[in-house]
């Protein structure tokens, strides 16, 4: 494996974590067989930063998640797409996503379910417009609970399903809150598997999408914590990133957006800094449920054989949520008949069910640290994100990381492997397109992999294509190609765009052979002076 670097020993004191707070069971060499093929748990956060969790340099809590990292594998090179919802779609097909999700593909959950395995699903759904054909249950999912949509009231989530059944009678219980639903489903799956059937349970949080909604408790416990603004918490949070080693030493800092002022010009602070206090507790929930769905697979007797991956589906959103905007997913009003009051509003604090806002440029900045823009973008703050794997029957090395590049695409062809599975050529009597993922495996196995010699990018405001050091990239569909060496130029500051035509004019072309598209973008400038 490249760049194994960091002992557990080193991890836990870095993380701010002891021995004793992680338990490393027994391990053993050989690919499962029979009943001994793993179970495989598939975590997917929603709209985080490569920077959010305490593994990766964040000071938020996430005590749980940085326990799998200390006792599994983390990657420094993982891409997802720039949204959420072709994110999904590729994350369970194993396909790019623009290739569709229909009659000719197959689903990692319609593979296994077939091998014997119970499927399972709870959290957000938001593949193929939340059609009706296409719904997890039609999609091989045996058992499911979670939205179909792409986000909701965290207190109220329209469109709540429980298999194929309207669920939304649930959230009238006072106490519901959708991430704890979402945990103690999971959970819940977990002990009904039968002990002699093989697990796959795909968990997938909304957690840390807007609305900014969480328990009052939570959301005090960082109160202050933000008070430095967002651009000391920048430097901060890259200060321990080079110390964990999940950036190089001598990465710096992109410049702050142009959208955003110096802290210490910014209006509002109390309302700034609470938009990133609720924002951190949301995802402090989220890692208390993966406790607790780690406790139940510990108690089941399953943890030891089980292919744990945490990831999430695109960076930071910067979306400042407008008081007209509208949506499906928006409530009326609260359950008790609240009007809401809908809107980045800095009268408001958000936080409670009446309320529906986002936390902006500033703090999805932060989030992203230490890269350049954020989701619906192809550059590296919308699609670099962490990928946690946890193996202990396997993974020895914890607390390691690799550098291996990978992609969201690679989650399908990683579980079916695992499995002993093939990737079906025909499925219920249609032609399946062939795979475009790989099998990270390997890696966890500790080997070099033959990975993608190219990788490709085409959604929202993003166009990007990767082969080996090089990245071509542009903002929007007519937007000018930019160039980066990315082992030099991890954060995508120096443009060599103008300087190299040549491997501009090959990559373009590769992506406009992938996209289908006759449209290169704009020939690249002549560099600025002040582009550096």
């Amino acid at each position: 494996m490249s760049r194994l670097r960091l002992t557990r020993r080193t991890f836990l004191r870095s993380a701010g974590l002891t021995a004793a707070a992680v338990v490393v069971p027994a391990v053993a060499r050989g690919a499962p067989a029979g009943r001994d093929r793993p179970d495989i748990v598939v975590i997917m956060a929603d709209d985080m930063g490569y920077s959010d969790i305490g593994c990766y340099g964040g000071e938020i809590s996430t005590p749980n998640i940085d326990s799998i990292a200390a006792s599994g594998l983390r990657f420094t090179q993982y891409h997802s797409e720039n949204m959420c919802a072709p994110t999904r779609a590729s994350l369970l097909t194993g396909l790019y996503h623009n290739r569709g999700f229909g009659k000719n593909t197959v689903t990692v959950a319609e593979v296994l379910g077939r091998a014997g395995y119970s499927t399972c699903m709870s959290g957000k759904w938001h593949v193929a417009g939340a059609r009706r054909d296409q719904t997890p249950p039609k999609r091989g999912f045996k058992r499911f609970f979670g939205t179909l949509s792409g986000c909701g009231s965290f207190f109220a989530p329209k469109f709540l399903n429980r298999d194929e059944k309207n669920a939304e009678h649930e959230w009238k219980d006072k106490n519901f809150y959708y991430t704890d639903a979402i945990s103690d489903n999971a959970a819940g799956y977990v002990k009904e598997t039968p002990k002699d059937t093989p697990l796959f349970l795909h968990v997938a949080y909304t957690a840390a999408h807007w609305p900014l909604h969480a328990d009052p408790e939570d959301i005090a416990r960082y109160k202050g914590k933000y008070s430095m603004g967002w651009d000391e918490l920048r430097n901060r949070r890259l200060a321990r990133m080079k110390k964990l080693s999940v950036v190089p030493e001598n990465v710096k800092l992109s410049p702050r957006n142009p959208e955003v002022p110096a802290w210490a010009d910014a209006e509002n602070k109390p309302w700034q800094e609470r938009r990133m206090e609720v924002y951190a507790a949301q995802i402090e929930a989220m890692d208390r449920g993966i406790g607790r769905i780690v406790k139940a697979l510990e108690s089941s007797g399953r943890l030891d054989n089980t292919v744990l991956m945490f990831t999430i589906d695109n960076g930071g959103c910067h979306v400042e949520f407008s008081p007209k905007r509208t949506g499906a997913w928006l409530n009326k009003t609260t359950r008790d008949g609240k009007p809401l009051k809908v809107g980045n509003l800095p009268e408001v604090m958000p936080g409670p069910e009446d309320t529906w806002q986002s936390y902006g440029y500033g703090w999805a900045n932060a989030s992203n640290t230490p890269f350049r823009m954020y989701k619906q973008f192809d550059h590296q703050g919308g699609v670099l994100l962490p990928m946690i794997v946890q193996w202990p029957k396997v993974i020895k090395t914890g607390g390691a990381m690799t550098d291996q590049v990978c992609h969201v695409i690679d989650i399908t062809p990683t579980a079916l492997d695992l499995a002993g599975c093939e990737y079906p050529k025909t499925f219920n009597g249609a032609e399946i397109l062939p795979v475009d993922g790989k099998s990270m495996a390997p890696i966890f196995h500790g080997k070099k992999r033959k990975g993608h010699d190219v990788l490709y990018w085409r959604f929202a405001h993003g166009r990007a294509v990767r082969r080996g050091k090089w990245k071509l990239v542009a903002e929007g569909r007519n937007g000018r190609w930019e160039l980066y060496d990315m082992q030099a130029d991890p954060v995508e500051l120096n443009d060599l765009a103008s300087d190299k035509p040549e491997i501009v004019n090959e990559l373009s072309g590769l992506w406009r052979a992938w996209s289908g598209s006759k449209r290169g973008g704009k020939k690249p400038r002549r560099k600025r002076a002040d582009k550096k």
